[in-house]
């Protein structure tokens, strides 16, 4: 949902398919190797240490603005394998920027995060900790650059695969979610969990930091300020809860944890990621990192059916784009900036049997570690991010692009239909573009 002034307020949301499926495969769209809309071949790095290896694949895409036809994406992405020259780490984010600078904050944070993990010595030992300073580390950057984040900022949300285990550090409301093998069925598991005031833990801590908790209506004065329950993100995303200043009309974001948006620190929005630690097991599929385009009106167990019906991520992230693109403009005039990585788990088994007995997947995995770090005073955060930092070098590993003047490509069923393919506007290009180091 994003900055008040960055983005708009939907309509109340209308999640689709929240029932699980059964897993089916579709024919890929590819020819010698390469797909048929993209062009591009199928990207793939294995984990040695444990045997198996990763397929994905990454879409982003401009919104459809009709008032605002020269708006950048703001949405950014960042892969890179082999980080440290281990074979055995990668990493997959997601960056949605909002506010005027919005696409220079998400750029900013997408290169700096990955170079700030990439140098901490600490990283493979201890990913949890490697993963809170790095966010705090890019924060503080984003705060002495060039860059105007005082109403601007991006949230994240970040996969660090390290053997068989997945590091999972979200900062605001974009997602991650895997795919979890249940007999013939698969079970989409949330490996993040949004950070907005629907929240409790996340409302109480805000209003501790001074920050007035208010729906658009209440500060317009058309619904009562004094009612503090909103019911659930789900039935309520057409006016969802929002911090703003005392006595002021701004931020007003629809999250409470961003990297940037200083003003929005001052009230309690901070950088500190929730990290959470995951085990795979052989019934683990596929993960998807997606920004908030594609959940905002679509559900985790949605996005999981419709990409267990190809076994081309290239496939899946078309249809899901197509789908997200579909339903924005079923509720509104206008769509969100949609990016969504896909990666496959191929090959991966577990000595300790693959679970496909029946018993809960869930109960074998590790924990869910959160962060620790303690959050009692955001201004006092904010002086000491201010003092005594030097700025670092940027990365200079370079995002190539490949574009292609295409319509967003809708799902299959839809995409049969000419009538259907006629009544939409031109969406402008696909962007399939990658950062992978080895």
């Amino acid at each position: 949902m994003g900055c008040v002034n960055g983005k708009c307020c939907s309509p109340c949301r209308s999640t689709s398919d929240g029932e699980s499926r059964e897993y089916r495969e579709a024919t890929p769209y590819s020819v010698q190797g390469k797909h048929i809309l993209t062009q591009i071949p199928l990207e793939s790095v294995s984990v040695p240490s444990h045997n198996f290896h990763l397929e994905y694949s990454v879409l982003t895409q401009r919104g459809y603005y009709p008032d605002s036809p020269d708006k950048q994406n703001q949405d950014s992405f960042c892969i890179r394998t082999q980080i440290q020259g281990n074979p055995n780490i990668h990493f997959f984010g997601v960056f949605d920027g909002h506010g005027h600078y919005g696409t220079e904050c998400s750029n900013f944070v997408k290169d700096r995060l990955v170079e700030i993990l990439a140098d901490d010595p600490s990283l493979s030992d201890d990913p949890v900790k490697a993963f809170h300073l790095a966010f705090l580390a890019t924060n503080r950057e984003l705060h002495v650059s060039d860059i105007d984040d005082s109403l601007s900022g991006t949230t994240a949300i970040t996969v660090l695969v390290v053997g068989d285990r997945l590091f999972v550090a979200n900062v605001g409301d974009s997602r991650a979610v895997i795919a979890v093998k249940h007999g013939n069925r698969i079970v989409a598991e949330d490996l993040s969990n949004d950070q907005t005031p629907f929240r409790k833990d996340e409302y109480e801590r805000v209003k501790q930091s001074g920050a007035r908790v208010l729906t658009v209506d209440q500060v317009e004065g058309l619904s009562d300020p004094n009612i503090q329950t909103w019911g659930d993100e789900e039935s309520q995303g057409c006016d969802p809860p929002r911090l703003w200043v005392q006595n002021e009309t701004h931020p007003g974001t629809a999250f409470t944890r961003s990297v940037g948006d200083w003003t929005a620190e001052q009230i309690g929005v901070v950088a500190v990621p929730e990290v959470s630690v995951v085990q795979l097991t052989a019934n683990d599929l596929f993960f998807v990192v997606a920004s908030d385009g594609v959940f905002e009106f679509l559900s985790s167990q949605a996005v999981v059916n419709m990409v267990a019906r190809y076994t081309d991520p290239r496939d899946a992230c078309s249809t899901i784009a197509g789908e997200s693109y579909k339903i924005w403009l079923e509720h509104e005039t206008r769509t969100d900036d949609i990016t969504i990585i896909i990666v496959q788990i191929k090959g991966f088994s577990n000595s300790d049997g693959d679970g496909s007995n029946g018993t809960n997947i869930r109960a074998t995995r590790s924990r869910r570690e959160t962060s620790e770090i303690s959050i009692t005073s955001v201004s006092e955060l904010y002086r000491s991010v201010r003092s005594g930092f030097s700025v670092l070098q940027p990365c200079q590993h370079v995002v190539s692009t490949n574009r292609s003047l295409a319509i967003i490509v809708p799902s299959l069923e839809r995409a049969r239909s000419l009538e259907w393919w006629a009544s939409q506007p031109c969406f402008g290009s696909f962007s399939y573009a990658q950062c992978v180091c080895v």
